[in-house]
C-alpha cells in the first residue's frame, strides 16, 4: 500500500490522490501515475493536448460554448419568459463569475475539464443574505470526492501550495460529463488512450523521419575486414559522409565501400495515411467534424454546399448535449429550491449566426415578419437602440384570404373590387365561348 503525501514529488494530475491509501490493485491510480502506455507512448492530459487534432477539438468546443450568450430568464404565469436582469446569477454567468475571470475564460476552462477529465467543479460563495456572489473554478485533478456512509459527498481540495482543505457539499457545484452511473463522468483520456497513443506514436515517427532527412537508416559495407586503425578513421570520416547524405550531396565511397539502407520508407509505411486516420479517430471521440479542425480528407473541402447542415449537426449532436447539461446543472445546484419553478438559465444558440450576416438578417426578417419577435427585440440582439413603435408584433398581410382584404383602407377595397370584376368578366367570357 502506498500513501501519496508529497505533492512536489508527483505529477499535477495525481494531486487528487493526496492522503488517499493506494493499493496495487488500484488501476486508475497507476494509470494516472505512469500514464496509459499505448504504442510506446504515455497518454496523459498534457501529452494528449500536444496532438494538434485534440487541441483543436477541445479549443473549438470550449471557445464556441464560451462565446454563446447565456441569460437568466423568469417564467410568467402564461408560460412566457423575460430576461431576469435583477437575478444575481444573470451577472455572474453572463459577464463575470469571479474576481479573476471573465465569463468567456470561466466557461472555456469549465468545458475543457468536462471534455478531457469528465468532471468540472466550482465553489459557490454567498454573502450573509444567502445571495450567490461568486463561482470559483476548482481543478478536477486536485479534487478528491468520496461518499460518506450517510449518503452525502465529502470534498477535499488540494491548493497549489499543497495544503488540503475540506469544502462543504453545499458550496460545491459538481458537473459530471458522460457517465455510466450519473455521478462520475468518464475521462476521454483514460478510455481513448489507444487512439491518442497511436496518434502520438505516429507523430513521433514522422518527427524522427524528418529529423533524419526523410531517409531510413544507412549502413556501410566493405569487401574486406578493416583493421582497428581503419575502423577509427572510418568513424571520423563517417560524420562527413552522413552529413553529405543528409544534405543531399553525393559522398565519395572509397575502396569498394557501399552505402545500403535498413528499414522502409515513409510511403511504404503509410505514415501519412496513418496520421490522417488518427485525425478522424480523435475527431470521432470529441464529436467534431474533421473539416472543422482543418482536415479535408481525400482532397475534399466542406466549405460551400452542405456546410450549413454540417453546422446544424455540430450544434445538435455535439454542443446541444453539453449546453443542456450545464443549463440543468445551473437549475439543480445554483438556484434555490423556491426559485426553480420561476427562473431558468438558457444559452442563446442564435449567437452562432453572428459570423454570417446574411443568415442573421434572414433569421431576424423571418421572426419579425411572422410576428414572433418585435423590431426592438431584434435590434437589441444587434446592440442597436430601440425605436418608437418597435415594440408591436407585426405580420405581413399578403397571404390573407381574398374576402379579408377589405375593411382596412380604401385602396384595399378598390383592389378587391377590381379583382372580383375581373373574375366575373372572365366567367362571362367563358360562358359566351361555350
Amino acid at each position: 500500500m502506498v500513501k501519496v503525501q508529497q505533492p512536489g514529488l508527483i505529477k499535477s494530475t495525481l494531486l487528487r490522490w493526496l492522503g488517499v491509501p493506494i493499493h496495487l490493485t488500484d488501476g486508475e491510480f497507476w494509470a494516472t501515475y505512469y500514464g496509459n502506455s499505448v504504442a510506446g507512448q504515455s497518454v496523459t492530459i498534457d501529452s494528449t493536448l500536444k496532438l494538434s487534432t485534440a487541441w483543436a477539438c477541445i479549443r473549438l468546443i470550449s471557445q464556441t460554448i464560451a462565446t454563446l450568450p447565456i441569460n437568466m430568464y423568469q417564467r410568467a404565469a402564461d408560460d412566457s419568459k423575460s430576461i431576469a436582469r435583477d437575478h444575481p446569477l444573470h451577472e455572474l454567468l453572463r459577464y463575470q463569475p469571479n474576481a479573476d475571470m471573465t465569463a468567456v475564460q470561466f466557461w472555456e476552462v469549465y468545458i475543457a475539464n468536462l471534455l478531457l477529465g469528465g468532471m468540472s467543479y466550482s465553489q459557490k460563495h454567498r454573502n450573509g443574505a444567502g445571495r450567490l456572489v461568486a463561482l470559483d473554478l476548482l481543478l478536477p485533478q486536485r479534487m478528491q470526492r468520496t461518499r460518506t456512509p450517510e449518503g452525502s459527498f465529502q470534498y477535499r481540495y488540494t491548493e497549489r501550495n499543497g495544503a488540503v482543505r475540506e469544502i462543504p457539499e453545499a458550496q460545491i457545484w459538481c458537473q459530471p460529463g458522460f457517465s455510466l452511473d450519473g455521478e462520475t463522468g468518464l475521462s476521454a483520456i483514460y478510455y481513448g488512450a489507444k487512439v491518442f497513443g497511436t496518434a502520438l506514436a505516429a507523430d513521433e515517427a514522422a518527427a524522427k523521419t524528418f529529423q533524419n532527412g526523410m531517409l531510413p537508416t544507412v549502413y556501410f559495407s566493405m569487401p574486406t575486414t578493416l583493421t582497428q586503425k581503419q575502423r577509427d578513421e572510418f568513424r571520423e570520416n563517417k560524420k562527413k559522409i552522413t552529413g553529405a547524405i543528409n544534405a543531399g550531396e553525393s559522398p565519395l565511397l572509397e575502396a569498394g565501400m557501399k552505402a545500403e539502407t535498413i528499414g522502409i520508407n515513409p510511403a511504404d509505411a503509410q505514415l501519412l495515411e496513418s496520421r490522417g486516420r488518427s485525425v478522424e479517430e480523435i475527431c470521432r471521440w470529441f464529436g467534431v467534424p474533421p473539416w472543422m479542425v482543418g482536415h479535408a480528407g481525400s482532397g475534399q473541402t466542406k466549405w460551400g454546399t452542405g456546410m450549413e447542415q454540417e453546422l446544424i449537426g455540430f450544434l445538435t449532436f455535439t454542443l446541444r448535449p453539453l449546453l443542456s447539461r450545464i443549463e440543468q446543472g445551473i437549475r439543480k445546484d445554483l438556484l434555490l429550491p423556491a426559485e426553480r419553478s420561476r427562473y431558468f438559465a438558457e444559452f442563446a444558440v442564435e449567437g452562432l449566426l453572428r459570423a454570417d450576416s446574411a443568415a442573421r438578417a434572414q433569421f431576424f426578417s423571418t421572426m419579425v415578419q411572422n410576428g414572433l419577435m418585435t423590431r426592438n427585440e431584434a435590434r437589441a440582439k444587434e446592440n442597436l437602440p430601440p425605436v418608437e413603435g418597435g415594440d408591436i408584433l407585426t405580420v405581413q398581410s399578403n397571404l390573407l384570404p381574398l374576402d379579408k382584404l377589405g375593411g382596412t383602407t380604401a385602396a384595399a377595397e378598390n383592389v378587391k373590387n377590381a379583382i372580383l370584376a375581373w373574375i366575373n368578366e372572365d366567367k362571362t367570357g367563358m360562358q359566351l365561348a361555350a
